[in-house]
């Protein structure tokens, strides 16, 4: 048990100068020895140096006595508080009797030198009752971690040879201050109001809906445990600064420069992201999914911050507005967000930064920032976004973290069309739908999302097996479902007395929408709702003859399934694609030509500039994609290239003049104008060129480009570069597999790519078994999580001499099979992570890198790890050191010959190269610096 946890809530700031009174400022072990000193030398109340006298020991326990009393709840009964004092004197006087030396206390541990002080005091504790004693055995539990802190802060001798106990037991301190910063005390009003919240939002993100699932008397929400999709992020390694071909003591071998994860492990490993993904992509699930488990787990208090509800407010809250602010219907305690967030203890989400005017952004930037700012220490953030809406790094000086939702794989499709059937009771529709996905190339480009693959399978049980291809057919399909077949399957008749047909409620919603879509908005007021069906009222005859903007209004929003009400006096869409939709639709049919050109550099509009092409008459759609061609932003001119994908007739001459200057931009000629072509989707595939003719830098940008568009119909497109002279090339080409089916791209691309010079990555074991399958590859990086029989399995002992473990690995130990390894990367050893020890058994291992938090504490506290790595001549370490640090290095590795020290951008570099040359001159120490841009693959 922590000595802190039941009635002694005594930081380190209330222990430490207590503890210090009890020994000598000078004499025997104040930094002068190098031999162990008998604790009795140290004691200030006894010997011939005493300056306490024992009524002043008595005064100092009844001070920590009395600090420990001060909470909420009293350890012990107020009438043995005195009790307790001298039970406590007694015991700490005892300090000055045990037969125990420095280093022998130091070894035995703060728990079991408490006991020893208990028995050698004759148990004073024994006289008080069980929770007074209790008490007791705590505080002094305390007070020995404190004084075996000061004893290995005072001793020289203790610092160099003890240097695992010194610093776990600074450790164990730390711990123990964070635990009573964050925890609140029991039964505080704090602690009351945190399980009634818990419970809200509980209660109010437990549930999500499931598009088409609430048809034929079906629930349309749906528990978020039973629905929830796990999705997969991707992100940009930070670390790297060089990634080709590899000398053993020149620069870091290749490694890929991206990383994968589960999104719903996006704030394990970094407490603050930005997380981008496209509509329907699953970000506000997410954010529901992070807040339910937050407040299961009980550990962090979540707040769901919807920034279209925050802006409709005076001004961005600050903490004690937060619930407020999401009308949240619970009061809680005067300063208690405040004091959640000043104890690192929050999960603020904050949802849909493309989802407010763009006017907005900035104020919303400072706003996070302050915030941050505020409250930088063990809180989470997560923000969402649309890819386009915000720049890269928007958050970066805050060191936010950016990750991209990706697009649904064949396997994530299967297990949402699965659970999808499953939770509809409609199983004997998903094994046709799952052969049309399979051999349908445009159906399965369009399921790549979540809200996309619901519609489609509701769209395929609702048309008995039979889809429309294309994403209007699609949408209209799904409207038609939900405006006509929707009430009229579950018999609902007309309970409100109103009943419209399909096209008069599209044309009442498409205003809605349009009005939203222009005002940059993506919630409006309930009031201004019902003016705007009110003032389209004269137009839908159908639809006046049965009642006023208000009622039909409330129609809408009850019976059409398109709309909600998140909070009273608030309307929006279900999903903002639908809303995206119907407003290109209203303004096509007003042909608002102007506006949408106006908006065309927009991000906020791409998509409803791709619907108005689709729902455009060939003469209106032939004028709005030369209106776009001829546009001076090279977005606007991939705009309307990935506008042809929707131009279902066009002119001839215009089609060949968007494809005529959009190959002006082609081929890109650097990483970020790769970024921006994929964004115009699998038609780019069709007019990239190379590799013929390309240069290197050209050639790398092609391919990430096709590998950014993430659909099997590039895989013929990267084939072209498998044989590519640059290892840059080929490296991208290895990182991307993840984004592919396994075998197809293995087949087509894995298999033929010369590996002389380069790792070959695999980021789960069906990826690692197929490169056993097509003969095994002596340089590796594992991404993600690996077991170890995983590596027995598909690794080969006899061909393995470079591995790259880039995440967990169950059992370090596995290593010791490879005895041909001469270079690995192990990233996240942590303090008390696994030993050093097993790489003792590799013989000809040379190279070691070792990146992750706290890497090289975790060597030095390793007692197994000193002396064995006697084989390691380079050594590659990412984290700031110390002098004191590299002093204790050559305990390590003995045969050190060289060093590099990577040290973040921005950070000034702790090394001494005067020292170093000093101290062990025969090691040779390189320090560069890392930076963002240096990574290497995308």
């Amino acid at each position: 048990m922590e000595p802190v946890l039941i009635g002694t809530r005594l930081a380190s700031s209330a222990v430490a100068p207590l503890v210090k009174r009890l020994f000598v400022t000078e004499g025997p072990g104040a930094d002068l020895v190098d031999a162990p000193v008998r604790l009795s030398g140290y004691v200030s109340f006894t010997g011939e140096k005493r300056t306490l006298s024992e009524r002043d020991l008595r005064k100092l326990a009844g001070v920590l006595v009395h600090r420990a009393q001060q909470c909420d709840e009293r350890p012990a009964p107020a009438d043995e508080e005195q009790a307790v004092v001298d039970a406590v004197t007694r015991t700490l006087h005892a300090l000055g009797d045990l037969d125990l030396t420095d280093v022998e206390a130091v070894q035995l541990g703060h728990e079991a030198l408490a006991a020893r002080l208990s028995a050698a005091s004759g148990r004073p504790e024994r006289h008080l009752s069980a929770d007074a004693a209790y008490f007791h055995e705590r505080l002094v539990t305390t007070a020995c971690l404190h004084v075996l802190n000061f004893f290995t802060q005072r001793s020289a001798f203790i610092a160099a040879t003890l240097v695992a106990q010194s610093r776990a037991q600074a450790a164990l301190i730390a711990r123990v201050d964070e635990l009573i910063a964050r925890t609140p005390l029991p039964g505080s009003r704090d602690v009351v109001f945190e399980a009634r919240y818990r419970e809200y939002i509980v209660h109010k993100h437990g549930r999500i809906t499931i598009y088409g699932i609430d048809l034929h008397h079906s629930p349309d929400r749906w528990p978020l445990d039973a629905a929830y999709l796990s999705l997969e992020a991707t992100g940009e390694h930070r670390e790297d600064t060089a990634v080709g071909p590899a000398g053993d003591t020149a620069e870091p071998p290749p490694v890929a420069g991206g990383y994968q994860m589960p999104a719903e492990n996006a704030l394990t490993d970094h407490d603050r992201v930005l997380l981008r993904g496209v509509a329907g992509s699953g970000k506000t699930t997410l954010v529901q999914w992070l807040a339910l488990t937050a407040a299961r787990d009980g550990d962090r208090i979540p707040y769901v911050l919807p920034l279209r509800t925050l802006v409709r407010g005076p001004g961005l809250p600050a903490p004690g507005r937060f619930l407020e602010a999401v009308n949240c219907p619970h009061a809680a305690p005067e300063g208690w967000a405040e004091r959640v967030l000043a104890a690192g203890r929050a999960v603020v989400l904050v949802d849909g930064i493309d989802e407010i005017p763009e006017s907005d952004r900035g104020r919303t930037r400072e706003w996070l920032r302050d915030l941050v700012a505020g409250y930088p220490a063990g809180n989470q953030w997560l923000v969402t976004t649309r890819p386009s809406a915000v720049r890269d790094d928007w958050l970066g000086d805050e060191r936010f973290r950016e990750l991209t939702l990706s697009p649904m794989r064949e396997p994530e499709v299967r297990s949402f069309v699965h659970r999808w059937h499953r939770a509809a009771e409609a199983a004997g529709y998903e094994e046709p739908l799952l052969h049309a996905l399979r051999t349908e190339p445009d159906l399965a480009r369009l399921a790549t999302n979540p809200l996309m693959c619901g519609l489609i399978c509701a769209l395929h049980r609702d048309r008995k097996g039979f889809l429309p291809l294309g994403r209007k057919s699609l949408y209209d399909a799904a409207l038609t479902m939900l405006l006509s077949r929707r009430d009229r399957e579950r018999a609902m008749g007309a309970p409100d007395g109103i009943e419209l047909a399909e096209e008069p409620q599209i044309q009442l919603l498409q205003r809605l929408a349009y009005w939203l879509v222009r005002n940059g908005r993506s919630e409006m007021e309930r009031a201004r709702a019902e003016d705007v069906v009110a003032r389209a009222l004269p137009a839908v005859p159908s639809a006046a003859a049965q009642g006023d903007g208000p009622a039909v209004f409330r129609h809408l929003l009850l019976r059409s399934g398109l709309l909600l009400e998140p909070s009273p006096g608030a309307v929006v869409f279900v999903h903002r694609t639908f809303q995206e939709y119907l407003a290109a639709r209203a303004a096509v049919e007003a042909w608002d030509v102007g506006v949408l050109l106006s908006h065309a550099d927009d991000t906020a509009w791409e998509d409803v500039i791709r619907m108005a092409v689709a729902h455009a008459r060939p003469r209106e759609r032939a004028e709005l994609l030369s209106l776009l061609t001829a546009h001076h932003s090279v977005r606007v001119r991939l705009l309307a290239l990935s506008c042809l994908e929707h131009a279902t007739e066009l002119a001839p001459e215009v089609r060949a003049e968007v494809e005529s200057r959009a190959a002006e931009l082609i081929p890109p000629r650097d990483v970020e104008a790769a970024r921006v072509l994929a964004e115009a989707g699998p038609l780019v595939l069709a007019y990239l060129p190379g590799p013929e003719g390309l240069t290197d830098d050209e050639a790398r940008a092609v391919v990430v480009t096709a590998s950014r568009i993430g659909t099997d119909l590039a895989i013929p497109v990267l084939a072209r570069f498998r044989e590519h002279a640059s290892w840059q090339v080929r490296g991208q080409l290895a990182w991307v597999w993840h984004r592919f089916d396994t075998e197809f791209y293995g087949r087509e691309v894995i298999a033929h790519l010369p590996y002389d010079d380069l790792y070959l990555v695999a980021h789960s074991p069906a990826e690692l078994a197929a490169l056993r399958g097509m003969g095994g590859r002596p340089w590796v990086q594992l991404e993600g999580d690996f077991e170890a029989e995983d590596l027995r399995a598909y690794l080969d002992p006899g061909q393995l001499t470079r591995l790259d473990v880039r995440g967990s690995l169950s059992d370090v130990e596995v290593l010791g099979d490879f005895p041909l390894l001469e270079t690995l990367h192990f990233s996240g050893w942590r303090v008390g992570g696994p030993s050093l020890a097993p790489l003792a058994a590799l013989p000809r291992l040379r190279v070691l890198r070792l990146a992750g938090p706290h890497t090289l504490l975790a060597l030095l506290l390793d007692p197994a790890s000193l002396g064995v790595l006697g084989q390691v001549t380079t050594l590659y370490l990412y984290e700031l050191l110390s002098d004191d640090d590299l002093e204790l290095l050559p305990r390590v590795f003995p045969a050190l010959e060289t060093l590099h020290v990577f040290v973040a951008d921005g950070h000034e570099p702790h090394v001494d190269p005067g020292f170093v040359s000093r101290t062990f001159p025969a090691v040779t120490v390189h320090v560069s610096t890392q930076r963002s841009t240096d990574r290497k693959h995308d």
